[in-house]
C-alpha cells in the first residue's frame, strides 16, 4: 500500500497494483482498474516515484528472503490449516 493525501488533507492508502492511470488536469487524478477515481494532494511525479518506490521495497525484499537474509519485515513459514469435520 501507499500513502496519499485527498484534497480535503485526509490521508489514505491505496493499492498501486490497482491503478490504470494518473492524470494531471490539474488536480492529480488516479483512475483504478474498476473506473473508480481519486483526486489527491500529491503531483503525477510524486505518485509515480512513490509507485517505484513500492515496488523497489517489494523487489528488495523478495531478493533478501532468497538470500535468506534476516530482514524486518521476515515473517515464519506459512502452515496450513487442518480442516475439521462440519457439524450441522
Amino acid at each position: 500500500m501507499i500513502s496519499l493525501t485527498r484534497l480535503t488533507g485526509a490521508p489514505f492508502a491505496l493499492n498501486p497494483d490497482l491503478v490504470e492511470r494518473v492524470d494531471c488536469t490539474p488536480d492529480t487524478v488516479i483512475t483504478l482498474v474498476d473506473g473508480t477515481k481519486y483526486l489527491v494532494s500529491e503531483s503525477l511525479d510524486d505518485v509515480v516515484d512513490t509507485v517505484l518506490d513500492f515496488r523497489a521495497r517489494i523487489i528488495a525484499t523478495a531478493s533478501a528472503f532468497e538470500r535468506n537474509e534476516a530482514t524486518t519485515a521476515r515473517r515464519s513459514r506459512l502452515t496450513s490449516v487442518p480442516l475439521e469435520p462440519r457439524t450441522v
